[in-house]
């Protein structure tokens, strides 16, 4: 690896406390911009704005999501951004770009008899099962990130209070809560499931089948094989549930403040997208019910 990218790798580990999922995105991107630029013999230290819309434009050619190159933009200006700060360049080549337009989408989310198909589908009469069901529930019950669940460990939980300690983005904490539902199959789990399961005495709550702490992606796996099963149609991540969870609460009542602190928001404009779920939802609703707005 290039040592200025292991350098500021490094500075995301052990300074910022990024995911890990966060820095294999940033690596995955930053290595990428570098096999271009060892194409046009260029080294690193001296791209200027020419050579960076250069590479723009092939991802454009090569027809990436203008949400990815956002992503990839973002990581590159990180980067340079912190080789100015180290004194390893003078001129940040990333000062003049800017994103290209996004389309604003809504978040997907599940329906309430949607979510229940999906929360029955999991055997809970097996180890892996009772896993399987509690991982969907959590997702649902908390609206926590899949990168934030993988990394909850035993003692975060109050178990008596029903909160979970979460540590969030940029190294934020938070305390999310959890229902009855929830409370119910987290004893069953623990007592009947992860006692066989950890065989390595992990410290995390959730644990593959070889006891050790599960991943982001055999998290996405395991939802995939549940979604395959219960038949629903639509695309459904760890993701959608954070939404559902988000659009729910809001249909319920809850205020955008209440819903900003427990998803772990830091802007609350980023909160209020899912008021336009649920505004297009009721539209939805009165269009389809109302006799005078029937075609």
């Amino acid at each position: 690896m290039n040592k200025d990218i292991q350098k500021f790798i490094d500075y995301l580990t052990y300074e910022k406390h990024y995911s890990s999922y966060t820095i294999n995105n940033y690596q995955r991107d930053l290595e990428s911009f570098i096999a271009f630029l060892n194409n046009k013999k260029v080294s690193i230290n001296d791209v200027d704005y020419k050579m960076v819309r250069l590479y723009l434009m092939e991802l454009y050619n090569k027809k990436y999501a203008n949400r990815t190159i956002c992503r990839i933009i973002s990581s590159l200006r990180s980067f340079y951004k912190f080789l100015v700060k180290e004194d390893i360049i003078k001129n940040n080549p990333m000062t003049l770009i800017s994103n290209p337009k996004l389309e604003k989408s809504l978040p997907n989310f599940l329906y309430y008899e949607e979510l229940e198909t999906l929360l029955t589908v999991p055997d809970t009469n097996t180890p892996l099962g009772l896993r399987d069901a509690l991982i969907l529930e959590l997702l649902y019950a908390t609206g926590i990130r899949v990168s934030e669940l993988v990394n909850i460990k035993i003692k975060d939980i109050d178990f008596y209070s029903g909160q979970i300690k979460i540590l969030g983005k940029g190294n934020r904490e938070r305390y999310v809560i959890y229902g009855r539902q929830c409370r119910e199959l987290m004893d069953m789990y623990i007592d009947n499931s992860r006692s066989k399961l950890n065989t390595k005495q992990s410290n995390y709550l959730v644990l593959n089948n070889r006891g050790d702490k599960l991943t982001v992606a055999g998290i996405q796996y395991i939802i995939n094989k549940i979604v395959k099963k219960s038949g629903i149609k639509n695309h459904v991540s760890p993701h959608t549930l954070r939404h559902t969870f988000a659009t729910h609460m809001l249909n319920e009542g809850a205020d955008l403040k209440s819903v900003q602190e427990l998803l772990g928001h830091s802007d609350l404009k980023t909160t209020s997208i899912y008021t336009h779920v649920s505004n297009e939802h009721l539209r939805k609703v009165y269009l389809s019910a109302h006799p005078r707005a029937r075609k």
